[in-house]
């Protein structure tokens, strides 16, 4: 929709044209013709022509507390004027009070932060501690997984157009089945599966290590694979495996922590389970570049050899981070991240009724999924249909994510502070859009 910010088409052209020129191809674009964003205000984002809309993705669940959010943005400011930058060169404040806050938090007794700039860099940090830690080399992931760009990233990764063109040289890595319900690998049903997807894990690892394994990672709800969500029993059940065979136990909490699932700072909590380590990023500074790698004091001590993350953990994303964190914690969005997203979750299944190219609705708190299909009863997948549909979101003053190994799921992460009026806003929209279909 329309404002009255100046609408300047030819500048965004530009950009469009030069971002294509001057950027690797490997950058994702959603739309056929690029959303150019020029700023940001809460649940809202303009592009340079000077479109308004609803922001229900968040910069890929990165933006937790809306855009350009004042707390955030005021202490940055007030760090940057401060001190800058020192490397980890030199203990100061802002990174001690962050790991000091974390490590309250955090389930069970994770105590030690390593700070890096991103997801892929935490959970890299993680399986090289982990492998230190026990002697051993094996990792087991899961498939549909997402763990990040770098080769070790990618090796984790269980999902081919994710794994790089050039090939994946890790080795060391397994993969699991996953706990995709709406397409059980194992053409079971739940419950009545028992969850054999859980014992899967233990397969893999009886017949593709040497019996005794570093760890287990794993995204505690899949966000790439499409938020594919676990049965309640799965991840005490995975936990008990990967204890059986002397691994360390790895919560990728990178899209899913800080309040996102609703009513607990991370993700595996709703499952009982204390990791022994947990990863992060993304939501954890509101947009500014951070990853988490925190775990017991002992595993932490193992470390071996000299390493350094220049950036990470610099003073202003770590009052960045606090901010944010301080944010969440004093206007009780973890609170609202399950009301709202409850809220959410029973209109979006109104969608579903109405529409039968939607054939699974997914997710927890304000992390939720729509799974498009060209048929219910065959669960064929609707790439195409989903394309579409993001257009026509776009169009109408929406955005909205994409995921799964398919194409054709819908990712719907709006910042944690919205109320039930966005909502209403943002479900119309899709209603909208869904009837604007040509199918």
């Amino acid at each position: 929709m329309k404002t009255d910010t100046h609408t300047d088409v030819r500048r965004s052209e530009e950009v469009i044209r030069k971002h294509k020129e001057y950027l690797w191809p490997a950058v994702v674009n959603y739309y056929q013709k690029p959303l150019v964003a020029d700023r940001g205000a809460g649940q809202h984002l303009w592009d340079l022509e000077g479109n308004r809309y609803l922001d229900f993705f968040g910069g890929i669940l990165t933006v937790s507390i809306g855009h350009c959010h004042p707390k955030v943005t005021g202490a940055i400011k007030a760090q940057v004027d401060k001190l800058q930058h020192t490397s980890t060169l030199y203990p100061n404040e802002a990174i001690v009070a962050l790991a000091e806050k974390v490590a309250q938090i955090t389930p069970g007794k994770l105590q030690k932060s390593f700070f890096t700039n991103s997801g892929t860099e935490a959970d890299e940090a993680a399986v090289m501690l982990a492998r230190m830690y026990t002697g051993r080399f094996e990792v087991v992931a899961l498939r549909h997984g997402y763990s990040g760009h770098s080769l070790v990233a990618k090796s984790l990764t269980g999902q081919a157009p994710w794994r790089g063109g050039a090939g994946v040289v890790s080795v060391g890595i397994t993969h699991a089945l996953n706990p995709y319900c709406y397409r059980c690998p194992l053409g079971k049903t739940y419950p009545d599966c028992g969850v054999a997807c859980a014992n899967d894990v233990e397969d893999a690892i009886r017949t593709t290590t040497r019996g005794r394994i570093a760890a287990f990672l794993g995204e505690t709800i899949q966000g790439v694979g499409g938020f594919i969500t676990p049965p309640p029993e799965y991840w005490k059940m995975v936990f008990s495996i990967v204890k059986k065979y002397d691994g360390l136990f790895i919560a990728d909490e990178v899209q899913t922590a800080w309040g996102r699932t609703g009513k607990k700072w991370f993700g595996i909590e709703h499952w009982e389970v204390e990791p022994d380590i947990i990863t992060s990023a993304k939501g954890m500074a509101n947009g500014v570049p951070v990853g988490l790698t925190i775990t017991r004091p002992e595993i932490a001590d193992a470390f071996q050899g000299m390493t350094i993350s220049t950036f990470g953990g610099n003073p202003v994303t770590a009052v960045a981070a606090r901010a944010s964190i301080e944010v969440i914690e004093e206007e009780n969005l973890r609170e609202n991240a399950h009301t709202v997203g409850a809220y959410f979750r029973q209109k979006l299944e109104g969608l579903q009724e109405k529409y039968p190219l939607i054939g699974d609705v997914r997710g927890m708190g304000l992390m939720q999924a729509l799974e498009l299909v060209k048929d219910r009863h065959t669960k064929e997948p609707a790439p195409q249909e989903t394309v579409q549909l993001m257009e026509r979101t776009r169009e109408n003053g929406l955005l909205i994510g994409k995921g799964g190994l398919y194409g054709n799921v819908i990712r719907l992460s709006p910042p944690l502070n919205i109320g039930k009026a966005d909502v209403d806003e943002a479900i119309r929209l899709l209603d909208k859009s869904f009837a604007e279909l040509k199918l």
